[in-house]
């Protein structure tokens, strides 16, 4: 940092960005070799944001920590989180380092080392101009939102890793739920896998009762801190087997609903349990969990919104995003509700045309 003042690339960068006095702007020189991770919440220009519909962050913090990975030989990877998620970025160890506008606190300094001071600011309260609607017609706020610089590319990308998200958890939680409902479903039936049923009777009531974001957060700052993860990777499987826990109790209960003469039946043919599981039961409970699964598959969809946390660029985020450069949070966010809405309409009535064919099929 006093090298980087020393150099006067520091009162550079405050004259560009601060003062609107130079067009200066540092480009990294070091561009192979190991990574310099920093965490910020990228929506707070002119210091860190996003513009022209890039997805590379720009601004004061970002150019400075170019600088600063280049004088540790280094290669910025700048990762797009939560404020309030920073700090446990670099606790973590998910983040090296972390730029934003920080309060130092005597409680803060007992788990993270800050740098001296390089910028003061002034705090000021703000006022509505222009009276109500900020003097801005709808069609500006949409042109604003969405066409001024490609702008809605923000939310296809982001579209495209919540559907992603959404579809491969949804295949996790199926098959580790159809794992779990039939250890369950077992030791009910015969007493068997007494180990595994108690384990599934915790993962159950532990991931049952904790919230997603919580379990969210875990798998990402605790259990992989140390490993260099695909953030995609982790919210697929944190919402696999979250979704897991509710699979397994749909298909558990789609078995127990089939009668059980059924059982006693395959039983007194002389078949093995197992045969009568996989020939006579579960054929008719998957059916009547057909539904059930569909719908787990729309709440799945709806909960990927909190991926933001862990600086996933998902539906929301990329709303969000918007929503920082323009500084209108109705047009952008009511996208991103309607696009939500228009999904779930087409999946609710997908599952609608499900239902009424297997209720066909039963005449």
């Amino acid at each position: 940092m006093q090298e980087i003042k020393d150099e006067g690339i520091l009162d550079k960068l405050y004259d560009t960005y601060i003062n609107d006095k130079g067009n200066y702007h540092y480009k990294q020189k070091v561009t192979s070799g190991k990574k310099l991770v920093m965490a910020s919440s990228i929506d707070f220009p002119p210091y860190e944001y996003f513009d022209n519909g890039s997805s590379t962050p720009v601004g004061f913090d970002v150019e400075m920590a170019y600088a600063i990975a280049d004088k540790l030989g280094m290669v910025l990877d700048v990762q797009n989180i939560q404020f309030d998620a920073i700090i446990n970025a670099v606790n973590s160890g998910k983040a090296d380092i972390g730029l934003s506008g920080f309060t130092v606190t005597e409680e803060r300094k007992k788990s993270i080392n800050f740098t001296s001071n390089y910028m003061e600011t002034q705090q000021a309260i703000i006022v509505q101009k222009g009276g109500a609607g900020n003097g801005q017609s709808f069609g500006d706020k949409l042109y604003n939102s969405f066409v001024k610089d490609h702008r809605f590319t923000y939310l296809l990308s982001g579209l495209v890793n919540t559907l992603i998200i959404t579809l491969f958890a949804v295949l996790i939680g199926v098959v580790l739920g159809f794992l779990i409902a039939l250890i369950r479903v077992t030791h009910d039936r015969n007493g068997s896998f007494k180990v595994l049923n108690c384990i599934a009777r915790i993962y159950l009531t532990v991931v049952r009762g904790t919230p997603m974001m919580i379990q969210l957060l875990i798998i990402y700052f605790v259990i992989f801190a140390s490993v260099d993860i695909s953030k995609i990777l982790v919210a697929v499987i944190a919402f696999g087997l979250n979704s897991a826990a509710y699979q397994a109790e749909n298909f558990r209960s789609g078995i127990m609903a089939v009668d059980s003469g059924q059982f006693e039946a395959g039983h007194s043919l002389g078949l093995k349990f197992g045969t009568v599981m996989t020939s006579i039961i579960l054929p008719q409970a998957l059916k009547n969990v057909l539904p059930a699964i569909c719908n787990e598959f729309i709440s799945l969809l709806k909960e990927t919104s909190i991926s933001g946390y862990i600086g996933l660029q998902d539906l929301t985020q990329g709303g969000m995003i918007i929503r920082s450069i323009t500084y209108e949070a109705m047009v952008p966010l009511l996208a991103v509700a309607v696009i939500y809405l228009v999904i779930v309409l087409i999946l609710t009535w997908l599952v609608g045309k499900l239902e009424k064919a297997l209720r066909k099929n039963e005449r």
